[in-house]
C-alpha cells in the first residue's frame, strides 16, 4: 500500500496516538505511557481490520513538539493525516513544514485545563490563519463547556471537530442548557463529531446510541460524523482493544450504508483523502 498510486479507501481511522516512552515529555501532565506505541504497529491494526487510512493526533504529553508524528507522516504519505498541537504564535513557516507533511488541523485538549480566553487576539489570529489554510481545530472538553469553546473558532472560519461524542458522561440531557447548546452546533456545517473512546465518558452500547440518535437529529443526519479507535487507548489499555472498538462503531451503525458514510465519506472530504479509486 506505499506504491505510486494511493491505495483505495476502504475505511478511515480518524483518531490514534503514537509515541515512544522515551521520548521528551511536558511537565505536569496527566499520564506518563510506559510502552511504544509504533505507527507501523498502527498501520497493522489498519490492515487486520479491513482499513486503509488513518489519521494521527498528537498527544497531550507530547506537547508542542509534533516531530515524531511528523516523521511518521513522511514515511506513510499516501495513508495518514494528522493533527498538531501548536502555540497560538507558531510561525507561517513552521505551519508550511506542518502542511506540507501532512497536517491538516490543531487540536485544543482541553481536559482538565482552565480555559484559555480563546476570543482573543493571539488565539483569533492563528484560528484565522488556519482558516485560510482550510485546516480544522479539534476540540476535546467535557459536553458542559464545549459550546463555551467553540462559537469563537467557527467565527474565524475554521472547521471544528469534537471528540469522543463530546464527553457526554451521564448522557445529553436536553434538560441543562449547556448541553442543548452542544447540540446546536452540531447543526453548523462546519461542525463535525468523532464518534469515538465512548468509553471515556463511561457510555455503555446503549448509551453511545442515544447520544447518536440526540446528535444525528440536531445534525440533520450523519454525514459529518467520523469514526475513531483511539488507539493505544491511553489510560484504557486494560479495558479494551482496538477490534473492540471497531466492532463497537458497527454495532452502533448497522446498516452498511451508514458506515461507508462516516468511515469513508466523511473522512476522506474533511482530512483530504483520494476516493476516485
Amino acid at each position: 500500500m506505499t506504491g505510486l498510486h494511493p491505495p483505495a479507501i476502504t475505511g478511515v481511522d480518524t483518531h490514534a496516538h503514537i509515541f515512544r516512552q522515551d521520548l521528551p515529555m511536558v511537565a505536569n501532565r496527566r499520564y506518563s505511557p510506559h510502552y511504544d506505541a509504533l505507527v507501523e504497529q498502527y498501520l497493522e491494526h489498519l490492515e487486520r481490520n479491513g482499513l486503509s487510512h488513518g489519521v494521527l493526533i498528537q498527544p497531550s504529553f507530547l506537547g508542542i513538539d509534533n516531530h515524531f508524528m511528523v516523521e511518521a507522516l513522511r514515511r506513510y504519505p499516501q495513508r495518514l493525516r494528522a493533527v498538531a498541537v501548536v502555540d497560538a504564535d507558531i510561525g507561517e513557516a513552521q505551519l508550511d513544514e506542518l502542511a506540507e507533511a501532512g497536517v491538516v488541523g490543531i487540536r485544543l485538549n482541553l481536559i482538565g485545563r482552565t480555559l484559555t480566553d480563546y476570543a482573543g487576539p493571539a488565539w483569533t489570529a492563528l484560528f484565522e490563519r488556519l482558516g485560510a489554510r482550510g485546516w480544522q481545530v479539534e476540540i476535546q472538553r467535557g459536553i458542559d463547556d464545549v459550546a463555551l469553546v467553540v462559537p469563537p473558532l467557527l467565527a474565524c472560519g475554521v472547521s471544528v471537530v469534537i471528540d469522543h461524542f463530546g464527553l457526554p458522561t451521564g448522557g445529553i440531557d436536553t434538560g441543562k442548557p449547556n448541553h442543548r447548546a452542544f447540540l446546536e452546533l452540531l447543526g453548523n456545517e462546519r461542525v463535525w463529531l468523532k464518534l469515538s473512546a465512548a468509553y471515556r465518558s463511561q457510555s455503555d452500547l446503549t448509551q453511545a446510541a442515544a447520544a447518536l440518535a440526540q446528535a444525528r437529529q440536531a445534525a440533520g443526519g450523519i454525514e459529518r460524523f467520523l469514526w475513531g479507535s483511539d488507539w493505544p487507548n491511553t489510560q484504557f489499555e486494560q479495558q479494551t482493544r482496538y477490534e473492540e472498538q471497531l466492532a463497537f462503531i458497527e454495532a452502533l451503525l448497522p446498516d452498511a450504508g451508514e458506515r461507508a458514510q462516516v468511515l469513508i465519506h466523511n473522512p476522506a472530504k474533511l482530512f483530504g483523502f483520494d476516493v476516485s479509486r
